[in-house]
């Protein structure tokens, strides 16, 4: 695009940097900021450009332009407006897509600016026009249109204006009425309030009555009397007869334009091979004319294409249809929807090659390209916003039934098995629930739908109170292995299903054997998080930012660690190999200097990749309001959401390109819920983005009320608004009437019922936890076989493997006190203490690793300082038992207890039961359990939240 700095309004030097919105109005035919105090305010008889910035997640910034043609402004100012569009999307590096907004035909993307509403007011500047001055308020009707954004019209105020499809508010000088038409919906009412409340809040300083007059129920009541009285009382209102034009049903035409006269391209079929990249082409498709720009062509040819369109919109009388202008390369997904063949290449964000071109040609023209520089991008770690010290019970699916994990091998998964996992943690206000399911690559489809099944009557046990999941080998978020903690991840499987098809297909089990050469890839960002997956066993599955564990089928066993893996790697290896082989010491092989020993076990040394395995990254979220009908999903995109858009009634789809969340109302039918995953999974299919999701990215399904962390850190959320009972309409109608209604205290949740077994948690721990709950807590759930085999490790010091160091406990501070404040607070739970104390001494502070050559030294448990005892409430001890120990019940011994003893020795919290409590405990006397190998005591402890 040939452009310099004369061919650019000043007005539009250095704008766009930084997000947000930017407006300018037509005078004299020249674009004039307007103050930020007077954004949402438009007179009819003005033009304006409208310039919204958005700052994308990978640092880049977006542009798109409005210009907005009141109904009174004149055709110069229009296109004055419309021409200085151009040189504004110039000014931005051409890459803007460009939108021409007719007073009362708004794009819903324009409305959502300048949310609730926008309310022209008579007036304007370079037309003629006076601005309405401030005058003794008068009646007016508005209508009111949309469920996602409301479309606000003035009309005469007269009873001939009213029907029964659409929603008015009448606004008079002590009372606001919305007048709700039969046949309009909830969600069309309830957005309607937020233009009385803008209303109220605008013209009456908040200070007036506000009514809702239901059409079509003759209820005797003063409010409804009060607004028919304004129309002379009341009449029945006609059918309202529509008489506009239909241009949605015009079929699509392609013009090409050359020296800005328009030529009609007879073609059959629209490819993308037709539009060449130094010409400008019109589509027509009704209530919609693109204007689609080559980037190879000229500002006067771009000037030339605008006038173009808006004369054949006169042309046909179609002066309310939208322009939309899209740059090649930068096409809106609505655009390349219309063509039978498009390349799918993403969302269109502009690449780094094509950005530094458009940088260094603008450059050479004198032209500033300050906003095309592209930020830099957050490199934090992904997090996984949810709490991980909360209890995790596991099932494997085996033909139509699940089978309960032991605590040990909670983390141990199998590619030929479905999975069910039950995790609940504390929230903000009450325990959370969270269901999922995993499917690995090789399990069979029956067991797949199996597990989908027994998940669903989980949460519907659970009254839809869990969120669910879906995931699939190999797409696994953050989230999932935080929760995990040490997963891994072994070929073959255990399951009926899995048997069955080997055994028909006649194929060998690769199910892993201790005593077989298996190969596993080390991954991870710490302890707290770390995998090892089962890769095939040869040299082309190395990778050399990761490292390797390989087992030979004897006690010899090999680490590898790649040239450009992390440091923490060899030791994220050894922790691994722990779990899977523990008390073997491995050779540790350095890329480049390998055994020849270790290439045999691979069959031979041969080529392998360097390239860390990347996974499809979280982008700029996305909302879209679903309706499923008939097997067919219709979403509609709503534009810079926030929580309030979220209608009870309705099924809501947030899009994050590597996950996706599906919203479930309160009020949304039950046929209609359980559809839930049938929804994301048809979303991802249908891939309305274009951005090429995968059909196995993760799936969310969220209900509200129990909307878990991972899904409000997309809103400013308050959860109190979902406490409110009633419809949309009823919701807001209350918050309209009575302003801030006082927040409803959510209801406790009931600990999880038990799936298959006894419940590991008791009823106590469950509500102990959740009144203890902080971000800075002790990582202590009691049910990860990492914490179980490092802690047993730590337990015993005659285990070899004592190197490898114990769960590091932090230091209880709240986030906005630092160690250094001098007002560190006690922890929350004495249980948590007691633990703390015990493992005081030997960890090192976070971060920092043990080689696992360097032998610990074995590490007594320091006792802590007992704690004050309540003068309400003094500790007596039980009597002693026939050994001659003092005894405490089970409840009070327990590390989640609400009312603790002080004064025991906490690493052996199990001496204090009585013998015959022990024995129901632990299904043997204490004589038995103390013969038991250490580790396998731990085990059986921390089962019993002993330990």
């Amino acid at each position: 695009m040939a452009a310099s700095r004369k061919d650019i309004d000043p007005a539009f030097q250095e704008v766009g940097q930084k997000a947000g919105l930017e407006i300018w109005r037509i005078e004299n035919f020249q674009p004039v900021p307007v103050p930020t105090a007077s954004y949402g305010k438009f007179f009819t008889g003005d033009s304006y450009i409208i310039l919204k910035t958005t700052a994308l997640k990978n640092g880049a910034l977006r542009h798109d332009i409005h210009y907005w043609l009141g109904k009174d402004t004149s055709q110069d100012e229009a296109g004055v407006a419309a021409i200085k569009t151009v040189e504004l999307d110039a000014a931005l590096g051409g890459r803007a897509v460009q939108y021409r907004e007719v007073q009362g035909h708004e794009t819903e993307k324009f409305l959502s600016y300048f949310k609730p509403c926008i309310i022209p007011q008579e007036g304007g500047v370079a037309s003629g026009f006076k601005h309405a001055e401030a005058e003794e308020h008068k009646i007016r009707l508005f209508v009111c249109k949309g469920k996602r954004v409301v479309h606000v019209h003035e009309v005469p105020f007269a009873r001939s204006s009213l029907n029964h499809d659409d929603i008015f508010v009448l606004d008079t000088k002590s009372k606001i009425f919305q007048f709700n038409g039969s046949s309009s919906s909830i969600q069309e009412r309830a957005k309607a309030l937020e233009v009385v409340q803008y209303i109220k809040d605008t013209y009456h300083d908040g200070q007036c009555d506000v009514a809702a007059i239901d059409d079509g129920k003759m209820l005797a009541d003063a409010d409804s009397g009060e607004f028919w009285g304004f129309f002379g009382g009341f009449a029945p209102l006609p059918r309202k007869l529509s008489n506009n034009k239909n241009v949605d049903s015009l079929s699509n035409k392609l013009y090409c334009v050359e020296k800005g006269n328009p030529s009609l391209m007879e073609v059959d079929l629209l490819k993308k091979e037709l539009l060449e990249t130094d010409k400008c082409y019109l589509l027509d498709c009704g209530a919609e004319l693109y204007v689609w720009i080559g980037r190879s062509t000229s500002l006067d040819n771009r000037k030339n294409s605008s006038r173009a369109a808006e004369e054949l919109l006169q042309g046909h009388d179609r002066t309310t249809s939208q322009i939309i202008r899209v740059i090649e390369g930068y096409e809106t997904v609505e655009f390349r929807s219309k063509f039978h063949s498009w390349p799918r290449t993403g969302d269109g964000n502009i690449s780094e090659e094509g950005r530094g071109k458009v940088v260094a040609l603008l450059k050479r023209q004198g032209i500033n390209i300050k906003g095309l520089l592209k930020s830099t991008p957050a490199k934090d770690e992904p997090q996984p916003y949810i709490d991980c010290t909360g209890n995790l019970q596991v099932w494997r699916v085996s033909g139509q039934d699940k089978i309960r994990l032991d605590t040990s091998n909670l983390s141990m998964f199998y590619s030929g098995d479905c999975y069910i996992y039950e995790y609940t943690y504390p929230g903000d206000e009450m325990e959370e629930i969270l269901v999922g399911t995993w499917f690995g690559k090789q399990s069979v489809e029956e067991e797949r739908s199996s597990a989908i099944s027994l998940a669903g009557k989980m949460v519907e046990l659970l009254k839809y109170v869990p969120s669910q999941a879906r995931f699939y080998e190999g797409n696994e978020p953050t989230q999932f292995y935080a929760i995990f903690q040490s997963f891994t991840l072994f070929k073959g499987g255990l399951s009926d299903g899995y048997k069955r098809r080997i055994a028909a297909a006649g194929t060998a089990d690769v199910t892993f054997k201790q005593d077989s050469v298996a190969l596993f890839r080390v991954q991870g960002s710490g302890p707290e998080n770390m995998q090892a997956i089962q890769m095939e066993p040869v040299a082309s599955s190395l990778n050399s930012s990761y490292c390797y564990i390989l087992l030979t089928g004897s006690s010899v066993v090999y680490t590898w660690c790649g040239n450009l893996a992390p440091s923490i790697g060899q030791e994220l290896s050894e922790r691994q190999l722990d779990l899977i082989k523990p008390d073997s010491q491995p050779k540790i092989q350095k890329e480049g200097s390998e055994l020849d020993q270790f290439w045999e076990l691979l069959g031979g040394k041969s080529e392998y990749p360097s390239q860390r395995i990347t996974r499809d990254s979280e982008s700029d979220p996305h909302l879209f309001s679903c309706v499923l009908s008939k097997g067919n999903l219709k979403v509609i995109e709503v534009y810079n959401f926030t929580q309030d858009d979220l209608m009870t009634e309705d099924i809501y789809i947030l899009d994050c390109h590597s996950e996706i969340f599906v919203w479930i109302g309160k009020e949304v039918d039950s046929k209609n819920r359980v559809q839930a995953l049938n929804i994301g999974e048809k979303f991802l299919k249908q891939d309305y983005l274009l951005e090429n999701l995968s059909s196995e990215a993760p799936i969310y399904i969220v209900s509200e009320g129990n909307e878990p962390p991972f899904f409000t850190r997309f809103f400013t959320w308050d959860s109190s608004k979902s406490a409110v009972r009633g419809n949309s309409f009823q919701r807001k109608l209350a918050l309209v009437k009575n302003g801030n209604v006082r927040k409803k205290e959510k209801p406790k949740r009931r600990p999880p019922v038990s799936h298959g077994g006894r419940s590991s948690v008791p009823d106590n721990s469950q509500r102990a936890r959740s009144m203890s709950f902080s971000p800075d807590r002790v990582r202590v759930r009691g049910r990860s076989p990492a914490f179980n085999a490092l802690a047993a490790k730590f337990e015993s010091p005659n285990v070899r493997n004592l190197s490898t160091p114990p769960p590091v406990v932090p230091k209880l501070y709240p986030k906005s006190i630092t160690p250094d404040s001098g007002d560190i607070p006690k922890p929350k739970s004495r249980a948590i203490n007691a633990l703390a104390a015990a493992f005081d001494k030997p960890p090192p502070a976070r971060g920092v690793l043990f080689p696992r050559t360097v032998k610990a030294s074995p590490v007594a448990a320091s006792k802590p300082e007992p704690p004050p005892v309540s003068e309400k409430v003094k500790e007596e001890p039980e009597v002693a038992d026939e050994e001659g120990l003092t005894i405490y019940p089970y409840e009070r011994l327990t590390t989640t207890s609400l009312n603790p003893v002080s004064d025991i020795d906490v690493v052996k919290r199990e001496s204090y039961l009585s013998s015959a409590e022990f024995k129901e405990k632990f299904a043997m006397a204490k004589g038995d359990f103390y013969k038991l190998p250490k580790w396998k005591q731990n085990k059986l402890k921390m089962a019993l939240q002993l330990f």
